[in-house]
């Protein structure tokens, strides 16, 4: 199982924690599916299932990772969050403009960009993040094919 579009063997339990998880939550969005559903239902069903692979490749891969703590962080406080900017739009904006593009202490771009794509990555020290970045894709990697044999399997 060891191929290089997969994670390692020792990570087959992360896989089947993630598969696991990843049905139930599509098995509890489809008990709630409307008969007609709008642009609106559709978006909420995209957005949920978004959220629910992110959180549970997060959740299954378990704390040590720092993408993943910063993921599942990320995803707890979103419905804050939400609830929070929906009254004040202002806020959000000052807040983007506020935020502005900082450079890391080496000027390089490409370090820069990857710390924004890596979750967590803000924070790192430039070697952490490479080992978190290979983590990261690795995970991504297994869960894109993960949620590919779930539709390959059901589309049949």
């Amino acid at each position: 199982m060891n191929t290089h579009n997969q994670l390692p063997s020792s990570h087959s339990s992360v896989e089947s924690r993630f598969a696991s998880g990843f049905l139930k939550a599509l098995k509890k969005m489809n008990k709630n599916r409307p008969s007609s559903p709008s642009i609106r239902d559709t978006y909420r069903r995209y957005n949920f299932i978004r959220v629910s692979a992110y959180g549970l490749m997060a959740s299954a891969v378990r704390p040590g990772r720092a993408w993943s703590h910063a993921t599942l962080w990320k995803i707890r406080n979103r419905t804050f969050h939400r609830a929070l900017m929906k009254r004040s739009r202002t806020h959000s904006l000052t807040r983007r403009v506020a935020r502005g593009n900082p450079r890391n202490e080496l000027g390089c771009e490409q370090v820069n960009d990857l710390r924004k794509l890596v979750p967590g990555g803000e924070e790192m020290k430039f070697c952490r993040l490479l080992n978190e970045t290979a983590h990261y894709m690795k995970c991504l990697q297994a869960q894109v094919q993960i949620m590919r044999n779930i539709v390959d399997h059901y589309s049949t």
